[in-house]
């Protein structure tokens, strides 16, 4: 407990007082004694997690929770290790990211019972939504009502204020007007927008508060616990706002009670920004997050597809040797809940190649949000669009739309770090243009909701574009959890015989290695071999060294040696 309580005591910058500091000290205490859930320590080559919503499959009159563990019995349970359960509690806007009440399920999925039977076959992952609450959450009505509970819960701030220096997310105020039940009208800081309220970290009371939400979930069984939005926590006027040095120390108390209560729980930090700010959330390698979101392989890998060239992801990839260390690693992934973030490319591709890129998708049909810059100027921030529509051109048979999808993401499961793959990914999701007219926002074309009689009628047509992405990215998943050398620390080297191939080897600690290939171009590329004998893990075809190996457009070969 000493460790968390000099943090407290940073935080706070000494001025907490003892009776304050022994109220987190006395919940952590009860916490300790009734979390009996064991987690795994560490990760290895077959932990491979599914992101998905807990109302994502629809049937007759069942709670969402059951019916999602059903389709996982059914269609997941061999492929993933992990369920990543997008925010599961009652909400008002932003599917869930907008939490009414931190404590509870939505009824519409289910209750705690449902959460804990769907633990029973697989391991948790929970949303921690650590940076804004509803505004028609009780915390922010009780605000409004001048509650004394509530005083200082939000911010409040002079919008005569200078604030053009604070970081934007998105081409949204920053302040928004709320009338108190004495008349009074303030203006809160709501970073994302007027529906979630950024809460006010320099009140401990807020923080004892969210550290009861996080000691609840690690109660629940969580596993993994998701850091949503957590770069904006601390706010100091005359500052950006994001990254500051109190955040970091409110993710180390995190990480502090976390060892303390429940060992083996893995914090991963979601901060959609420039590669050098987001590797800072990993410490000093043991304390802070254990795993960062990786934001800029999913652009750099549609930016390899889509040039044909290895290039830039390879030079990124010679990068990631530096970033992890201690006991930390890579949360990978292509496609979420979210868009394809565009921030993360920045200080990577020059800005005339982001553009380029997101006119490219723009025209096969993506969607895109903007950002205010603080000169007065908005960029793209992100692109709306399915993986698979990314990946491709509107006139692209289901074949080369195949081909490219099983690269991308066979590029994904070979990469250093544990493998996220999106429910929207494994059931080879077109874009959802009615789901955008219906909702109203960009993100809705990748967020589309199934009944389960028609997801599991399409996932069992047989030839379908659904059927094949299904049986392909799970035929890879069962490859890769096989092998040793894809384990998520095993070394990892790069090579440049040729620049439209994407070429990586990884090597076990007992010396398995595996050579990785990967054609992005749509033309055949020829790539010398060593002179070794080599098993194709995908296929199971032995290939013989010592040649000039003539790799088909779009081709991959994972070649044990």
């Amino acid at each position: 407990m000493r460790k968390i309580k000099q943090l407290l005591a940073s935080i706070y910058d000494e001025k907490l007082n003892a009776e304050a500091i022994e109220a987190f000290i006395s919940v952590i205490e009860k916490s300790k004694k009734t979390i009996a859930t064991r987690r795994k320590e560490g990760w290895d080559e077959t932990d491979v997690v599914l992101i998905t919503y807990a109302d994502q499959f629809h049937h007759q009159d069942e709670k969402t929770l059951k019916t999602l563990d059903g389709f996982y019995q059914n269609w997941l349970k061999d492929t993933f290790s992990h369920i990543h359960l997008l925010p599961f509690y009652p909400w008002s806007s932003d599917d869930g990211f907008s939490v009414i009440d931190y404590h509870q399920v939505d009824p519409v999925a289910g209750d705690w019972s449902d959460i804990a039977r769907l633990k029973q076959s697989t391991k948790l992952m929970f949303d921690f939504v650590c940076n804004h609450i509803s505004a028609k959450s009780e915390w922010f009505k009780g605000y409004l009502a001048c509650d004394p509970q509530y005083n200082n819960f939000f911010i409040s701030e002079d919008p005569a204020t200078d604030l053009s220096g604070v970081t934007r997310p998105r081409a949204l105020p920053l302040l928004s007007p709320f009338t108190l039940a004495d008349g009074r009208q303030e203006h809160i800081w709501t970073t994302f927008s007027d529906d979630q309220i950024d809460l006010n970290f320099a009140n401990p009371v807020v923080l004892l508060a969210m550290v009861n939400v996080l000691l609840h979930y690690l109660q629940e069984g969580a596993d993994y616990v998701r850091l949503d939005a957590v770069g904006y926590m601390w706010k100091t006027v005359g500052t950006s706002c994001i990254h500051l040095e109190k955040t970091h120390q409110l993710v180390k108390l995190f990480r502090a009670i976390a060892d303390e209560v429940a060992p083996g729980t893995v914090l991963i930090t979601e901060t959609n920004v420039p590669h050098k700010d987001n590797i800072s959330y990993l410490g000093n390698g043991y304390d802070e997050a254990q795993m960062v979101y990786q934001f800029p392989l999913p652009p750099l890998v549609l930016h390899a597809v889509h040039t044909g060239k290895a290039t830039a992801l390879s030079q990124w990839a010679a990068s990631l040797n530096e970033g992890a260390k201690g006991n930390t690693t890579w949360f990978n992934f292509l496609s979420s809940h979210d868009g394809i973030g565009l921030n993360p490319l920045r200080g990577i591709l020059p800005e005339d190649e982001i553009l380029s890129l997101v006119e490219q998708l723009q025209r096969e049909g993506a969607l895109v949000n903007w950002k205010n810059n603080p000169d007065g100027t908005r960029s793209p921030y992100e692109m709306n669009v399915t993986y698979m529509d990314a990946l491709n051109q509107r006139d692209s048979s289901d074949d080369e739309r195949l081909a490219r999808f099983t690269l991308a993401h066979a590029i994904l499961l070979a990469f250093p770090g544990v493998p996220a793959i999106y429910i929207q990914s494994i059931l080879g999701s077109r874009n959802d243009y009615a789901g955008v007219e219906r909702l109203g926002y960009n993100r809705a074309i990748n967020r589309q909701k199934y009944s389960l009689t028609e997801i599991e009628a399409q996932l069992n047509t047989e030839g379908s574009l659904r059927q094949r992405v299904y049986q392909q990215l799970a035929h890879l998943v069962a490859v890769r959890k096989s092998q040793a050398a894809f384990h998520p620390d095993s070394q990892f080297t790069l090579s440049s015989e040729n620049d439209a191939v994407f070429a990586m080897e990884r090597c076990s600690a007992s010396g398995e290695r595996i050579l990785a290939l990967f054609n992005l171009s749509n033309a055949i590329q020829a790539y010398p071999l060593s002179n070794y004998e080599f098993n194709e893990l995908i296929t199971g075809q032995v290939i013989k060294g010592d040649q000039l190996y003539q790799m088909q457009p779009y081709q991959v070969l994972w070649l044990h040696y």
